[in-house]
């Protein structure tokens, strides 16, 4: 008797995207700054801006875009290196079509394990490295140790929401009235002296 073949297995559907409230202030912003670079177009004509921080390009967006429209600077570095196609692909005498050869993949020209995303904020050098589910390989740990050595600040987002989590706490620190006990004692002594005129006497 005929059996009739298993049915495929069917791969788990991935749950619903839900946004978090860090990604909806982050399109909020985006589209204030659209409606400030166009003021000719009425803001309800303006096509909104959406993000998503589900997989790594996505992610990567969210937080370079986010850094730029709070006054930051931040860009993407590439480092995959570069493909280089030494293929040949030519019609024989019978008229056939082959390609002989292959490509090859030259290495990066840059520095190994460099992070996915170089910003300054607040003054400061931050390099970001984006990570969904994989983790940081040995050229990327060497290179979090050589950042931080430096006095730069260095780190792994998983999401926006941590992200933009960090950044908030950062902005808190950065921006907070320093302790009158930790500043050195001569820096809230005002000299007052009268200005000084000058005297064409005073070169010779």
């Amino acid at each position: 008797m005929y059996q009739l073949p298993p049915l495929p297995v069917k791969k788990k559907s991935r749950p619903a995207y839900r946004k978090s409230a860090a990604v909806k202030e982050l399109e909020r912003l985006a589209d204030e700054d659209a409606a400030r670079r166009h003021p000719s177009i009425a803001r309800e004509h303006l096509a909104p801006r959406k993000y998503c921080d589900r997989d790594a390009n996505g992610l990567t967006k969210c937080v370079i875009d986010f850094i730029r429209l709070t006054g930051g600077m931040a860009e993407r570095i590439n480092c995959t290196g570069r493909y280089i196609d030494r293929s040949q692909t030519f019609t024989d005498v019978i008229g056939r079509t082959r390609t002989i050869g292959s490509g090859q993949w030259l290495p990066t020209s840059g520095v190994k394990g460099t992070a996915d995303i170089s910003a300054v904020i607040q003054g400061r050098a931050v390099k970001i490295e984006i990570k969904i589910r994989d983790a940081q390989s040995e050229d990327q740990k060497r290179y979090q140790e050589a950042t931080e050595r430096a006095g730069g600040i260095y780190l792994i987002v998983r999401s926006f929401a941590e992200f933009y989590d960090w950044y908030n706490e950062f902005i808190a620190v950065r921006t907070a009235p320093q302790n009158i006990s930790e500043k050195p004692d001569n820096q809230d002594v005002k000299i007052q002296s009268e200005p000084y005129l000058y005297n064409s006497n005073d070169a010779l």
